[in-house]
């Protein structure tokens, strides 16, 4: 491990103890003790009146920032020297950098819905993507719908991933050298 992929794991460590500081909350109103509210980001030992911590959301910050650090940390391992037509960034690591970004941006912009709205389906209506630090009254985080923005770029970042991965080369042996010219030759006329 050299020294940038141990920084990326320092700033992955240091997000995790703040994500678990300050997590998210919900909050009962009084008017609507049944449905939670979104009530925003809260010192741990100081959560709001009425407030509970939302783990599913924390769950997925938790799981958005230990992705993150294990590309960051993919990212920066050090590569043998390719040569002089080497690209400066491989298709594989800008599968992984795009794949981070979209990441932060789906925690940060996260699908909200309406508590007034809220039905009993499987998979809850939403009203749109908000910033998540913006103060939206009444809207609680649809964590279904998270969840599966998260897990359709995370498969399709390892398809994308496998599919540009080098190929290698392939090495004949000396016996399937001979065996390959005398095919390509063909029968002896």
């Amino acid at each position: 491990m050299n020294k940038n992929q141990k920084i990326i794991l320092a700033i992955g460590a240091a997000s995790l103890a703040f994500l678990v500081l300050f997590p998210p909350y919900d909050q009962y109103s009084i008017a609507h003790f049944k449905v939670p509210v979104f009530a925003g980001f809260y010192f741990h030992f100081a959560p709001p009146p009425y407030g509970q911590v939302n783990t599913s959301l924390l769950t997925l910050e938790l799981v958005v920032v230990l992705v993150n650090a294990g590309i960051g940390w993919l990212l920066l391992q050090e590569r043998p020297a390719a040569g002089a037509r080497a690209r400066r960034i491989g298709l594989q690591r800008a599968v992984l950098a795009f794949a981070a970004f979209n990441l932060v941006l789906v925690i940060l912009f996260p699908p909200l819905e309406s508590v007034f709205a809220l039905t009993n389906a499987a998979l809850p209506s939403f009203e749109g993507f908000y910033f998540i630090f913006g103060s939206r009254p009444n809207h609680t985080v649809v964590t279904t719908l998270l969840y599966l923005e998260v897990i359709f770029i995370m498969v399709n970042t390892a398809i994308a991933w496998l599919a540009f991965r080098p190929r290698a080369a392939t090495v004949l042996t000396t016996d399937q050298a001979r065996a390959l010219a005398e095919r390509l030759r063909g029968p002896a006329h």
